[in-house]
């Protein structure tokens, strides 16, 4: 996957929010110099300006910078003006170009919420966020102000990506009959996790499930597909059954599209300890059992591979950043630069943080990453 767009051609498309004529530092050039910053492991406004004063010679090789580094100050209130809208948009119009066809692959969605990110009295920050399960990119998201909003803030992000033959991910969090309709609507199947948030539904597949586990499996038609993995000493076998009885439900007609009821069931042994943990989905895909397993796989991948990455690698949770759009403008920078970080073609050892190691100390590393050759 070759991603030769220079970063600097997709920061064009911003507006400068500051007040013409009072302007010092270049927006998109200021820009650039925060996503090296973070792309070499600064969190902060300060740390990206003291890690970039130090790579000052570097810089003017590919900047400007007239007046040398921006102060954090000045970041700070860059990042708070800028229109969170116009960079998410600049975001995902890098992304659609780097990733031009994604169908037929897993797109998932999930939420999180940057606790520190709220002043005293103010909800801190929730983010949606759509990920391509198979590499792990980020392909846009959206702000809300609670958690209670991802309801709206799920179909707005849903209408600006490109899902054409996509299976949409979502867990239970996103499991409405209007969510399921955006869906469709654009073009895809949808793969929605059933727990509290559906309780007669849960209720009915857990009823559903017992009976066919306590009977004759072979006399309920079914699909079912098996998957095993062991390592150290650990055994997990998946099993996926998909059904199509859609009429022991109640209120099939409520979900747009419903064709098949999921029942994942995973048994784990770690030494002579069993747990077996069993969770419910419903789908507009076909039953076929294994499709439907390897989507459930790819939107727990997203959840341990990027949603961790996030909080554990840009400390996410320790973002104090309080004023107008700083925090939100963050999370999406922070975002830019792990999709960057994940395109990185060379299989490096260590993971994202020793590529930011790396980034940090080697100019060339920095430069290929940007595609600022």
């Amino acid at each position: 996957m070759s991603h030769h767009i220079p970063i600097s051609d997709v920061l064009v498309a911003i507006n400068d929010p500051r007040q013409q004529g009072k302007i010092r530092h270049d927006l998109v050039e200021t820009l650039v110099v925060a996503i090296c910053g973070v792309l070499a492991g600064a969190d902060t406004f300060i740390e990206i300006e003291l890690w970039a004063e130090q790579r000052l010679d570097w810089f003017r090789r590919i900047l400007k910078l007239p007046h040398g580094i921006p102060s954090h100050d000045t970041f700070g209130r860059l990042f708070s003006l800028i229109d969170p809208e116009e960079f998410e948009q600049a975001f995902r119009c890098w992304v659609a170009a780097i990733l031009p066809a994604l169908s037929p692959q897993v797109v998932a969605l999930d939420g999180k919420t940057s606790r520190r990110s709220g002043k005293k009295n103010t909800a801190p920050l929730h983010l949606v966020s759509a990920f391509a399960a198979d590499s792990g990119l980020i392909l846009g998201q959206r702000a809300t102000s609670q958690k209670s909003n991802e309801k709206t803030a799920i179909p707005e992000l849903l209408a600006t990506l490109a899902l054409e033959g996509c299976t949409v991910t979502i867990d239970a969090m996103g499991t409405q009959p209007d969510i399921a309709q955006a869906i469709l609507d654009r073009g895809a199947h949808y793969l929605l996790a059933i727990k509290g948030n559906q309780p007669k539904l849960a209720e009915a597949i857990d009823d559903f499930a017992d009976t066919f586990l306590d009977g004759d499996p072979a006399r309920v038609p079914h699909a079912h597909f098996e998957h095993v993995e062991k390592d150290h000493g650990r055994l997990e076998v998946r099993r996926c059954h998909v059904f199509d009885q859609l009429q022991c439900l109640p209120q099939p007609e409520r979900w747009p599209g419903l064709r098949t009821f999921v029942m994942l069931e995973s048994e784990r042994t770690v030494g002579n300890q069993t747990s077996l943990e069993r969770r419910y989905y419903i789908s507009s895909l076909a039953p076929d059992a294994e499709r439907i397993a390897h989507a459930i796989r790819a939107h727990w991948g997203v959840e341990n591979r990027v949603l961790w990455c996030m909080d554990v690698i840009f400390g996410d949770d320790q973002m104090r950043i309080r004023t107008g759009h700083a925090a939100h403008n963050m999370a999406v920078l922070k975002q830019l630069t792990l999709n960057l970080i994940r395109l990185d073609p060379v299989k490096r050892k260590g993971g994202i943080k020793a590529r930011r190691l790396i980034a940090a100390t080697s100019d060339d590393y920095r430069a290929e990453l940007l595609g600022l050759r």
